[in-house]
């Protein structure tokens, strides 16, 4: 089995993001770029179903410029064995980034798409979704546990009711929520051998793809501030506040 995984650089979790002057979007200028942590996730179970036997090669792919590819060799340090980037400076929304993974899918015929559920930059939650109606595949979105066995794929997954477990069969897109696992740490000497692991760049236009947005930015500002909470004394007031104020009952 072949496991094709794909990743998306993004601010690091742990930057807080500002608004742009021009309220454009956020401010990325010397900000400090990671992994995006669903896509870990991913990248963990691939290589846990391949260290099972399941699986015999793990793919990662990402779409973007060629800064983009620190995230790629952070896959392949974990252990991914090789790598693609899609390169285009194109903004890249959902439904280009799903027919980019289309493309690749159709050249490198994995029998498994393992993505995270959603990016933490734009929290879409699409791209997965969209990969799977575009190639006819079964999904499992939101897998917290995911067995692999007899050419089929159990996959348990978080609603709003609890869990749902679900068997697909394969080839199938699996999308990766917070529990299913714990990533590792890449080891000094895993980064070492992530140079020298192979990354393939394409162009685009190599692929016939056509990612240029469909959607326009009108403005992106800050939330407002919350403001300062009162206390009251008795259940009277509150009542009172409701009704006059918050005018809710």
């Amino acid at each position: 089995m072949k496991i094709l995984v794909p990743v998306k650089r993004v601010v690091d979790y742990n930057v807080k993001v500002r608004v742009a002057a021009d309220n454009s979007g956020v401010e990325t200028q010397g900000l400090k770029m990671s992994l995006n942590p669903f896509d870990e996730i991913a990248v963990e179970e691939a290589l846990r179903l391949r260290e099972k036997g399941v699986a015999k090669e793990v793919v990662v792919v990402t779409i973007g410029q060629q800064v983009a590819q620190d995230v790629l060799r952070t896959s392949m340090a974990m252990g991914a064995d090789r790598a693609i980037l899609v390169r285009t400076d194109d903004a890249l929304e959902p439904r280009a980034v799903a027919n980019a993974l289309k493309a690749i899918v159709d050249r490198e015929q994995p029998n498994l798409v393992c993505m995270g559920k959603q990016a933490i930059d734009d929290d879409m939650n699409a791209t997965g979704q969209m990969l799977a109606a575009k190639l006819g595949w079964p999904q499992g979105t939101f897998a917290s546990n995911i067995n692999v066995a007899d050419g089929k794929i159990e996959v348990i997954r978080e609603i709003d009711g609890g869990v749902e477990t679900i068997s697909l069969s394969l080839p199938a897109v699996i999308t990766a929520d917070l529990r299913l696992n714990e990533p590792r740490y890449a080891s000094l000497p895993n980064i070492m051998k992530a140079r020298k692991k192979p990354l393939e760049t394409l162009e685009a236009s190599e692929l016939g793809l056509d990612l240029a947005p469909r959607l326009t930015t009108v403005s992106v500002v800050e939330p407002p501030e919350r403001k300062e909470g009162i206390k009251l004394n008795n259940a009277a007031e509150l009542v009172e506040k409701l009704k006059t104020e918050a005018k809710v009952i």
